[in-house]
């Protein structure tokens, strides 16, 4: 009998193939085609008012963002302490004219089915990134699934704005500096759009290599993304890498969006004596000095260390895997072993999502070892407490969010959240917010 993993990947398959076969007959069907970048926002209702350049801090609060992939929603929930839930935002309030939409378009059809059995596991992919607009006032959303970003009006919950991304998948995002601009992949199209987070406004776009992940923005001008290529195939065995596609991470300028640098872990890893490992960059994090990049690759349980300035990986860290891990990798989420890292604000500490071993741990960032393997369900993601204490970890097997402390590598809160969390981002709200009107 097939695993469901395995039937997964068929169902993917299956859809991917009627795509191609409904192209092939039908053409363009409405949504800008994979490649090409997708016309300006579409505004659903009044736009927000627009934050001077600073972002007024006055008469905000700082709170935490926490996406529920799988039920369309997102937590808001402390910062810091106990990280208590605040309230929670419906971040598809468009639903069913959504769906509508798309069950009318059989390309956008196949490929909503393809996001559902390939990397959805089964689900509809209703969030992955969001971020707060400089005055609190909305927060800005990525919907794979809908292959678009919205901002939603944190008074009312209604959508602001919403810009429809090239191809049919929108994936993770990144925020300026200053708070005024977001920037999104868009993982089918091979393109990445900068918007304006007030107006939704495309300030720009650049080309990156196949399936563009991860976004961050640097203090130097300058804008990184990481392409991850093909993760829903099984042909997971290490000889077969090659087919996993164009991977690099793309460096632009960050007003222009000019190309000023494409790196190619592939031979940073060769030279490192590691040809086995995947150059597919999952999540990574800077020193706060810029000078140094900690990285995660498909498949590989740790980490990388890539000194910027000379151009070459300098050191590895291996962390365990967990006896109750199945070997098989085809059976590792989207190509995952480890998928989530941070660092502590003053460079010291790093934390690990162990996503397919089942821990999270504390890393010493100048001897490489390890903390305790605080237990937790498939986490998907690290971030920073808003005190810069504690690493917040996303528990997407388990429905939860975890605080782990830098200094000891212990388990500090735990809350409930929604269905299947990934994403958790810090956030600054009106002060006196306790949700939409009528939540």
């Amino acid at each position: 009998m097939s695993s469901p993993r395995t039937l997964r990947r068929r169902r993917f398959g299956g859809a991917l193939a009627l795509a191609l076969a409904l192209l092939a007959t039908t053409g363009a069907t409405g949504t800008a085609a994979p490649g090409r970048a997708a016309p300006g926002a579409v505004t659903s209702g009044a736009a927000a008012a627009g934050p001077t350049p600073d972002g007024a801090r006055s008469g905000l609060r700082e709170v935490m963002f926490v996406g529920n992939n799988w039920d369309g929603t997102a937590d808001v929930i402390e910062s810091r302490g106990d990280f208590r839930r605040i309230a929670r935002l419906n971040v598809v309030p468009d639903k069913e004219e959504r769906l509508r939409e798309i069950y009318l378009n059989p390309v956008k059809l196949a490929f909503f089915l393809g996001v559902r059995s390939g990397p959805g596991e089964g689900h509809d992919q209703f969030v992955d990134d969001m971020y707060a607009t400089p005055d609190g006032a909305a927060m800005v959303v990525s919907r794979p699934s809908f292959a678009d970003v919205v901002s939603l009006d944190l008074r009312t919950g209604r959508i602001n704005w919403r810009f429809p991304v090239a191809g049919y998948r929108a994936d993770h995002m990144a925020v300026s500096p200053d708070g005024t601009r977001v920037a999104v992949s868009a993982s089918t199209a091979n393109t990445v759009h900068v918007l304006d987070i007030t107006t939704g406004r495309q300030l720009g776009s650049f080309k990156t290599g196949d399936k563009p992940h991860e976004n961050v923005f640097t203090s130097d001008g300058r804008l990184w993304n990481m392409s991850i290529g093909e993760v829903t195939t099984a042909l997971d065995a290490p000889w077969l890498d090659w087919t996993k596609g164009d991977r690099r991470i793309t460096v632009v300028d960050a007003d222009t969006f000019e190309t000023v640098r494409v790196i190619d872990m592939r031979e940073r890893l060769d030279a490192f004596g590691r040809d086995d490992l995947s150059d597919a960059v999952r999540p990574l994090v800077f020193t706060p000095d810029e000078k140094t990049l900690y990285f995660q690759v498909s498949f590989l349980s740790g980490f990388l260390e890539y000194d910027i300035a000379a151009d070459r990986i300098t050191r590895a860290k291996y962390l365990p895997g967990s006896p109750a891990t199945d070997p098989d990798r085809t059976t590792w989420v989207n190509d995952s072993r480890h998928h989530g890292l941070s660092i502590s604000p003053d460079g010291a500490k790093l934390c690990v999502a162990g996503t397919m071993d089942d821990y999270a741990t504390v890393v010493d960032r100048a001897t490489l070892r390890q903390g305790p393997l605080v237990e937790v369900s498939k986490p998907y993601w690290a971030t920073v407490s808003g005190d810069g204490r504690s690493c917040v970890v996303s528990e997407s097997g388990a429905d939860r969010v975890t605080a782990i402390d830098f200094a000891t590598g212990q388990r500090v809160a735990t809350v409930d959240v929604g269905d299947h969390p990934q994403r958790v981002r810090l956030a600054r709200v009106p002060a006196d917010w306790t949700g939409p009107t009528g939540s």
